[in-house]
């Protein structure tokens, strides 16, 4: 078999009313979401997809606990420490009128541990070893996307937590697969980001999800709010001014030549993606100071995150939500209970914005 095993198998690991119970923080005369949230495991695991379809709530909520996809990209580690404790946090929120918990839906994960355990002694800088890298990617790709299509297939929305953002390929592919057996050929997405991802297609890995999504016809409108000028390369800045499918707005010209707001920027994106089903991406580590694959001292806030997720959803045809690249493990504080608060936040910030638009 030579140096590298064959393909490894990764599962989608349900998630049952006991599985969550683990996460769950009781106090007696409150209601934490976790009480109130659905799972499907007990159900019918074999044939989940189709008992989705059947259930009532509009939020599907998966975890895609990896970091195969920055360390392909030449990252940091680190994005597979998101999902427990922004899904512990999340259950722990309050259950109450302005979010009761029933309408999400808690899938599970996506095991990524056999492509995580191949990528461990692999050495980048070799040929053979990168190669195999960016075939893992791949591989996880197989994995995501028809996992992602079910989702959507079933009508429901999406709310997937990373994992790299190598996984909006994933994603996007998903989507558009679910929609095109419903006669929707185009999709858009709106990714706040420091980086374009709209690297080279070299081998797939964190840094070129949308230049595949886009060649393989996935993915027709993407917009770009807050990339920064100083880590986007000049080859990629050009294409952006000469493909009609991609609108960038700058960082710098929002926050510091201030030739926009913020909000002018979001609602310049929805208006280059309007009337699209459409996916939001958003990258953590354009958030200042958030441990991520590549953290930035200099960034949008935390609440400007929240923002930026609560005007998109309650303004578009909105299909998912993803939050990649968050990597609490990278943390200077020993327990990083921020992080999973600040994605629980954004999460529900989604629901009630979708809830909100759906009435």
């Amino acid at each position: 078999m030579g140096k590298y095993s064959s393909p490894p198998e990764m599962k989608l690991e349900l998630y049952d009313t006991l599985k969550l119970e683990q996460f769950i923080r009781r106090r007696e005369g409150e209601v934490r979401l976790g009480e109130k949230v659905q799972t499907i495991a007990w159900k019918n695991s074999e044939h989940w997809g189709q008992t989705l379809r059947e259930m009532p709530g509009a939020f599907v909520l998966l975890g895609l606990p990896e970091d195969v996809g920055v360390r392909a990209n030449f990252g940091r580690g680190g994005a597979y420490s998101a999902w427990l404790p922004a899904l512990t946090t999340l259950l722990n929120t309050q259950s109450n009128e302005t979010l009761s918990g029933e309408e999400l839906i808690v899938l599970g994960h996506l095991d990524f541990s056999p492509a995580m355990e191949e990528m461990k002694p692999l050495d980048l800088q070799m040929a053979g070893d990168l190669k195999r890298a960016r075939e893992l990617v791949a591989e996880m790709d197989r994995a995501v996307y028809p996992v992602m299509e079910a989702i959507f297939a079933a009508g429901k929305e999406a709310i997937i937590i990373g994992g790299g953002h190598n996984n909006a390929y994933a994603n996007l592919k998903g989507l558009s697969m679910a929609l095109a057996q419903k006669g929707q050929t185009e999709i858009g997405c709106i990714n706040c980001d420091a980086h374009s991802d709209l690297r080279p297609m070299e081998g797939r890995h964190s840094g070129n999800a949308f230049s595949y999504a886009l060649h393989e016809g996935f993915l027709h409108r993407y917009a770009m709010v807050g990339l920064h000028e100083n880590y986007n390369a000049a080859g990629v800045m050009e294409k952006m001014e000469t493909d009609e499918r991609l609108m960038a707005i700058w960082f710098e010209d929002i926050f510091i030549r201030e030739n926009c707001t913020f909000r002018e920027a979001v609602d310049r994106a929805l208006n280059f993606t309007a009337h699209l089903p459409l996916g939001i991406e958003l990258d953590l580590d354009c958030i200042q100071n958030i441990p991520s694959s590549a953290k930035t001292s200099s960034g949008i806030s935390t609440v400007q995150a929240r923002q930026f997720v609560h005007w998109v959803a309650s303004s578009a045809e909105v299909k998912y939500l993803h939050l990649a690249e968050a990597a609490p493990v990278l943390s200077h504080i020993k327990t990083d209970l921020k992080t999973g608060k600040l994605i629980a936040y954004l999460i529900s910030d989604y629901i009630k914005a979708r809830n909100s638009r759906l009435k």
